[in-house]
């Protein structure tokens, strides 16, 4: 296999190589041209602007003296575009080598002029974008409150972050918002960042540095038609800067302070250092080097909020904090459902049977609140001509937080690598890269859990401790909920402590266990299982895109096409080796799983009435050897009325192959199994087609004791309730369609000073993807008396319980719209501001699974500030507001409450040493808000940063 690799890569390199030796042969003899860039109102040289040669990617940029010398092979006549933030771009036509050029650029005070790539794949002016596309560049990052400018994504119109940890968020667009989004694709220079074996982008572990980004565009909403199939509910697209155009030695340094309240841990400091060097020589040969580190102290999750408050609603003595047997809190592991043990007793002379659970552990116990993220990139660029340049780039990211799928799982040193050679000219590109995969020393909280109960006392020698004490203090006279809470001591003795060194040396030995199936264990011997998240995994990408406007006469034509194949290594938990017998499967080893997928893609797109329309259409085929071709078309319009009405609607098709980890995973955890979807995975168990869903088995169990209660036999209530119980009858999974309407419009206004931007938009899921989860009867058949039995509380060691990933069985409706404003109302004082509005679609049928739209009705930011209060001194302050939501997921549901918060910052800029000085909060007032159910409480964080740029610059 291992050659089969090597074959694989030197294939993806071979048209890279070859492209390089073609484009080798095409120079022509260099010229020089040379001049001088300053300030139209000042006069004073500007350092820094970029001049590009237009239509190539030849280019260079001014020095301290405002100077530039550009050496190129190209032929006269060609177009020098002169560009730097805070000012107008200007081109000037070179016709021979002649004077020095003077160039004189106007200060920026217009809106709305920003050129984005990302929705089209091509450069055009966002006015005329043919869907909606938000763009935060340079200037916009440098003036954000937010504490980086990952966070600053946050204020974006229409995206959602979602806040796992200070190292991990995850933004998402236009609902159905899942900690772990498979839905959404983050693009770093067209590198997609999603962990193979974790399924999604890990924030920006492994992304730009402060020093290294020069621009974020982000698409919401469904974006498969050109990308493919992770990017149905949009995209971000993160784009660093040049080493040609951004030279020498920058450093950046950040001090914060979180915790300051002192409720969930101590005031605690916050340092994030980054450095960048990028040298040229001769505009030919480039290359930088990027590297970082962050350390603080994580957001904590410690909400007691009870998701299984009605277990023993018969009992109010039961009901109410502290007094529930079966109680489930939301940050707390180890009183699931699959923790649920049946406890009979008689009570005032009747036999009365109780919901229990085991006592678990709270997280704040179980994580590391430290959390460290480093990361470093080196990039080699070589302009072979004027038109094509040949770079290869290495990213590594190592990270600690905490991430949420079925359960929370602490990272600790897992390690992202990714190398991508690449070949660019003008209008293509040929790309090919690697990633790699290792998740370190991390660990899954649930096993943890049920490994440190387990090693005390099996789930059956627990609750038979705990039933003889109960009915002790029952026969006593003791109250029903002081009788629970003692024979809950009783049960629990022998118990581990947290605080205490057997805790934490128990909880080691644990966590460096690569086995979870041993938490199954419910009778016999105490329990020997792990914890550890042991995932290595490899993906192997090739993607080419071609513009051929320029050789075809009556329209612009663009196409492409990539290839990706995952590769895992069986770990036994989470990925196996399918072709092994079932009782084999567990183990680590055997062969690597391999996952994948192909497309190709055309657009065209014409104008008409003298570029007042622009019609684009676009379609793309893609394939997965698991499931059948899937086409995804997209129409637009956009048309400009006045010169200054931008108007424009779309229509698109879009497909999503089930993730990694939904198509293939197979991972005992807390007696659970949790399978992908794919339909070999059911061979010899029988989940899709033999099973109940386990929300109709609780109904069913809480009738049973009902009627047990009221003098029937346990068997005889199970056969009188049985028609509670929903027989599941899965299909294998398939692919998530949507079909997504959007229109927008978008103008600039009022001398243009004021840019008004809004949209709508209609989508429509079809066999949309989650979890649910099953049980499958030991005895018999479903439907037969055997199988109702099996299903009774008691017999839990005569079910096998699955969470399976599967298709919703209704289709699912959701709207909305954005509207943003931004008015330069007077000088470079400005106010912007945007609203958002998601909804679903109600629909009347009870579906498999509970899909989890998780996005607020409304929500809002507004901000205020001026660039330049005074000379060199500068101010933004921003307010966002989120009504109250619904959160549900196989983790935890709840109300996630409404909050506001306000971030602020002021910046100082020394031109003469070249340092900004920037001192800000997020969350200024400390109001303490969670963004989902079971996610980490938010305070404040207070920040200064100080910023050198552009040192030893030649």
């Amino acid at each position: 296999m291992k050659t089969v690799l090597q074959h694989f890569w030197l294939l993806l390199t071979l048209p890279l190589l070859l492209a390089a030796v073609t484009a080798n042969g095409q120079e022509n003899s260099i010229v020089q041209i040379s001049g001088k860039v300053k300030d139209q109102g000042t006069g004073e040289p500007i350092p820094g602007v970029s001049i590009q040669v237009k239509g190539t990617i030849a280019g260079t940029t001014t020095d301290n003296t405002g100077a530039f010398i550009l050496k190129t092979r190209l032929k006269f006549p060609f177009i020098l575009v002169f560009s730097s933030l805070g000012f107008q771009s200007q081109e000037f036509e070179v016709t021979g080598t002649g004077s020095r050029l003077d160039i004189a650029l106007a200060t920026q005070t217009l809106l709305g002029k920003e050129v984005v790539v990302t929705a089209s794949r091509v450069e055009e002016e966002a006015l005329k974008s043919p869907v909606a596309i938000e763009k935060l560049d340079i200037r916009a990052i440098k003036e954000s409150p937010a504490p980086s400018f990952y966070d600053a994504l946050e204020n974006v119109k229409g995206v959602q972050m979602t806040t796992s940890s200070l190292t991990f968020k995850v933004p998402n667009t236009r609902g159905f918002n899942i900690p772990n989004n498979f839905r959404f694709m983050q693009l770093v220079d067209g590198v997609d960042m999603q962990a193979a074996t974790l399924g999604v982008p890990l924030g920006n572990a492994i992304g730009p540095t402060e020093l290294d980004i020069q621009s974020v565009e982000i698409t919401p909403g469904a974006a498969s038609a050109l990308y493919g199939m992770n990017a149905i509910n949009g995209m971000a697209n993160l784009q660093t800067k040049s080493p040609f155009l951004y030279n020498g030695l920058s450093i950046y340094q950040k001090i914060g302070v979180n915790h300051v309240d002192g409720i969930d841990y101590d005031p605690s400091v916050l340092t994030e250092t980054a450095i960048r060097y990028a040298h040229s020589w001769k505009d030919k040969f480039a290359f930088k080097i990027n590297a970082s580190y962050l350390r603080g102290t994580d957001w904590r999750a410690s909400a007691a909020t009870d998701q299984n408050s009605a277990a023993n609603s018969r009992f109010p003595a039961l009901s109410g904090a502290g007094n529930n047997p079966a109680y489930d809190a939301w940050n707390k592991y180890g009183d699931e459902n699959n923790n649920n043990v049946s406890v009979g007793v008689t009570l005032n002379g009747k036999n009365e049977t109780f919901n229990v659970r085991r006592t678990g552990y709270w997280e704040k116990d179980l994580v590391n609140p430290v959390v460290e993220n480093i990361k470093a990139d080196l990039g080699l660029y070589w302009r072979i001509t004027p038109k094509a340049e040949l770079s290869y780039t290495y990213r590594r990211g190592q990270m600690d937080g905490l991430f949420q799928r079925g359960n929370k799982i602490q990272l600790d040193g897992v390690v992202v690598q990714n190398h991508k050679l690449e070949l660019r000219g003008a209008d293509y590109f040929v790309r090919s890269y690697v990633m790699l995969e290792n998740t370190g020393d991390s660990y899954n909280l649930k096993p943890l859990t049920d490994n440190l109960d387990l090693t005390n006392k099996s789930n059956n020698a627990w609750r038979d401790a705990f039933k003889t004490k109960l009915q002790s203090e029952i026969n006593a006279g003791t109250g029903l909920a002081e009788a629970m809470r003692r024979a809950r001591v009783t049960a629990d003795e022998g118990r581990v402590q947290p605080g205490t060194p057997q805790f934490e040396a128990l909880k080691n030995t644990i966590i460096g266990i690569n086995n979870w199936d041993h938490a199954a264990s419910v009778s016999g011997a105490p329990a020997t299982g792990g914890a550890w998240l042991d995932q290595h995994s490899r993906v192997y990408h090739l993607d080419a895109q071609w513009d051929l406007s320029r050789h075809v006469k009556f329209l612009n034509l663009l196409v492409g096409g990539d290839g990706r194949i995952y590769e895992v290594i069986p770990d036994g938990n989470n990925f196996v080796d399918f072709t092994k017998p079932l009782k084999d499967r567990t183990t680590p080893g055997g062969k690597n799983v391999y996952y994948k997928k192909f497309g190709g893609f055309a657009q065209v797109s014409k104008t008409f009435f003298e570029d007042k329309l622009k019609l684009v259409g676009s379609l793309r085929v893609d394939y997965n050897p698991e499931f059948d071709p899937k086409v995804n078309p997209r129409l637009a319009a956009v048309y400009t009325l006045a010169q200054k009405h931008n108007f424009r609607a779309s229509w698109q098709n879009g497909f999503r192959f089930p993730a990694l980890f939904e198509a293939l995973s197979f991972v005992n955890n807390g007696n659970v199994r949790r399978v992908g979807g794919l339909s070999y995975i059911n061979d010899g168990l029988g989940y899709l087609e033999n099973s109940y869903t386990i929300a109709s088995v609780n109904a069913f169990n809480n009738a049973v004791n009902k009627d047990v209660a009221d003098g029937l036999t346990a068997n005889d209530a199970a056969l009188k309730n049985r028609a509670l119980l929903d027989v599941t009858a899965l299909s294998p999974t398939r692919p998530e369609r949507i079909n997504s309407f959007e229109v927008g419009y978008r103008s600039v206004l009022l001398g243009n000073k004021f840019v008004i931007d809004a949209d709508a938009y209609y989508n429509r899921y079809d066999g949309f993807l989650g979890q649910v989860e099953v049980s499958v009867p030991a005895t018999d058949k479903v439907g037969t008396d055997a199988s109702v039995l099996d299903m009774l509380a008691a017999n839990r060691s005569k079910q096998t319980r699955y969470r399976v990933y599967t298709n919703a069985k209704n289709t699912y409706d959701n709207y909305g719209a954005s509207l943003g404003l931004t008015y330069n109302f007077y000088k470079k004082w400005t106010v912007a501001g945007n609203l958002n509005y998601n909804d679903i679609v109600d629909n009347k049928e009870k579906d498999v699974f509970a899909t989890g739209f998780n996005t607020p009705d409304w929500v809002t930011n507004l901000s205020f500030g001026n660039r330049e209060l005074f000379k060199n001194f500068g101010f933004n302050v921003v307010w966002r507001w989120q009504n109250t939501f619904y959160w549900e997921s196989p983790l935890a549901n709840g109300d996630v409450p409404a909050f506001s918060t306000v971030d602020a910052q002021v910046n100082y800029r020394i031109p003469k040493y070249k340092t900004t000085i920037k001192a800000g909060g997020a969350n200024l007032f400390n109001h303490r808000y969670i963004q989902y159910a079971a996610g980490p409480t938010i305070g404040g964080l207070y920040y200064a940063a100080i910023t050198v740029e552009g040192l030893l610059t030649k």
